[in-house]
């Protein structure tokens, strides 16, 4: 039959990378406390076509990752995009992974259980031989502005935050190190299952260390400088605020 991507393109652009997205995938990915858990990603996957070519053979990404090891790690994902670039004779290869993380988090009073999610991305791009990843964590934390509390007789205004790490890693890291360092980064972690009691610790907790959105992102980075695991790393953090119509931010970005 007619291999009509192969045949000559029209215009003679390369593309940086084409593929299919939105594909949903169980997975396997590691955890602490329990060795591994079961989860749902959502994978991008594609290569870079060179400007002579057409179109690529979209069913082969396809067929790459039936043929793929579910438990996903640095040794798994490194052989699904040679396995990608071998498919498609590409001389680059791009997935991106999304999914929720989840952990049993306590109740700081009562110790009532409960799961919080955690949204995570690992991303993987080979050219040349060389793999290179990237872990992205997305932590919601608690604050409490330390200005409000300063000049207020009462009380002070308390929101949710998002901190959001991306990084590069030279070995293999839990992914419960960097959600626990954006959480001690804030004036409280949050929870899913909270009793009375709870509530007033958390409360209390996130009243007696208020902290600004650009103490949140020193405090997260300063913790990733320090981490022997980290070679790059960018972290953000995004105050959804309760008494202004608009978000607050802040970025660090280092290579270590």
């Amino acid at each position: 039959m007619e291999d009509v991507q192969n045949s000559p393109s029209q215009v003679p652009l390369s593309i940086d990378t084409v593929g299919v997205k939105e594909l949903r995938l169980p997975i396997v990915v590691s955890d602490r406390a329990n060795g591994h858990q079961h989860t749902v990603a959502v994978v991008d996957i594609g290569v870079e076509l060179p400007a002579e070519f057409k179109g690529t053979h979209m069913s082969r990404f396809v067929e790459a990752l039936a043929h793929w090891d579910e438990h996903l790690d640095y040794r798994t994902m490194k052989g699904l995009l040679e396995d990608v670039k071998e498919r498609l004779h590409a001389r680059k290869a791009y997935v991106h992974f999304r999914f929720p993380y989840f952990i049993a988090k306590k109740a700081p009073a009562t110790g009532c259980p409960g799961l919080v999610s955690y949204q995570c991305c690992l991303t993987g791009e080979l050219a040349d031989g060389k793999p290179s990843m990237l872990l992205d964590v997305e932590v919601p934390v608690m604050t409490v502005c330390p200005c409000s509390k300063a000049i207020s007789d009462e009380g002070a205004h308390s929101q949710r935050a998002m901190v959001r790490i991306s990084l590069r890693m030279k070995e293999f890291c839990w992914l419960e190190e960097f959600i626990e360092l954006a959480e001690r980064s804030a004036s409280s972690p949050v929870y899913t299952l909270l009793k009375r009691e709870d509530e007033k610790f958390v409360t209390e907790d996130a009243f007696a260390n208020p902290t600004f959105v650009e103490d949140v992102v020193r405090n997260a980075a300063h913790q990733l400088e320090e981490h022997p695991s980290v070679s790059w790393f960018r972290v953000e953090v995004e105050s959804i605020e309760s008494i202004h119509n608009h978000s607050a931010f802040a970025r660090i970005e280092k290579h270590l």
